[in-house]
């Protein structure tokens, strides 16, 4: 076990661009990176690779979190003014801990829409922001937005001329994320507790419970399967695989 162990956190150290720490033989890592988060609504990305973005921001590259909506459809008996100025307002405190700035799509959490006019208007979106590296959520989550989030995010990936990685994560594994088998693994035992309180800054999404009852276990889960105390897990998408001259560096 030990010695799987021992390959597998030499797997787990050559990932993700802008993150190697220089070694004996090899490059110095490349200079500070645009890296942008694409999730559905507050609380997916902070949930899906807030440690990954930590670990990017510490790290003195420039994060952005995308929300496609401001979750107004997210607190019961709130209306959807109310719900998103709250939501809004936590997803802020949460990018202020994970060290990212928040931009809003301005889609309307249940009613996303995947159009040719959606899809034109989220590619621009992200071409402004000039990402290196660029995560979505996992396009078959059981959770329509989610979907959209995914494939807007792809379109644009298709419709860039500066053609960035693309990683997929996963929320709620087994619910809402399915059939999703990993291709690289975030060490984010150094991280872990400002994680969690990112994902506590969702008041109104009781983030001490979804940490306690999901995304808690899938990380340590997920640590067990490359020899970490903590880790979140990723999908590369193979037509981004040697996007960036440097090609994939490490965590």
């Amino acid at each position: 076990m030990e010695q799987r162990n021992a390959s597998r956190r030499g797997f787990l150290a050559a990932m993700l661009p802008g993150l190697a720490a220089a070694a004996p033989g090899r490059a110095a890592a490349p200079a500070a990176l645009k890296v942008v988060c694409v999730g559905a609504h507050p609380d997916d990305p902070e949930s899906g690779c807030g440690g990954t973005l930590l670990r990017y921001s510490t790290a003195g590259h420039a994060v952005a979190v995308v929300y496609l909506t401001r979750g107004e459809r997210g607190i019961q008996g709130k209306g959807l003014d109310e719900a998103a100025r709250i939501r809004t307002a936590e997803a802020e405190a949460a990018c202020h801990i994970l060290g990212a700035r928040p931009v809003f799509a301005g889609q309307i959490d249940g009613a996303t829409e995947l159009n040719r006019d959606t899809s034109a208007a989220f590619a621009k979106l992200i071409a402004a922001e000039a990402p290196d590296v660029v995560f979505t959520q996992w396009p078959i989550d059981s959770h329509p937005d989610h979907q959209v989030a995914a494939l807007l995010t792809l379109r644009a990936w298709r419709a860039s001329r500066r053609r960035w990685q693309l990683y997929f994560y996963e929320v709620n594994a087994g619910y809402q994320t399915q059939l999703f088998r990993p291709t690289d693994y975030i060490d984010i035992t150094a991280v872990r507790e400002r994680k969690k309180a990112a994902l506590f800054a969702h008041r109104s999404q009781g983030g001490e419970e979804i940490w306690r009852d999901h995304h808690g276990p899938m990380e340590t889960f997920r640590g067990r399967e490359v020899g970490v105390a903590a880790a979140e897990a990723l999908v590369r998408f193979s037509g981004a695989a040697s996007a960036l001259p440097t090609g994939p560096a490490s965590l």
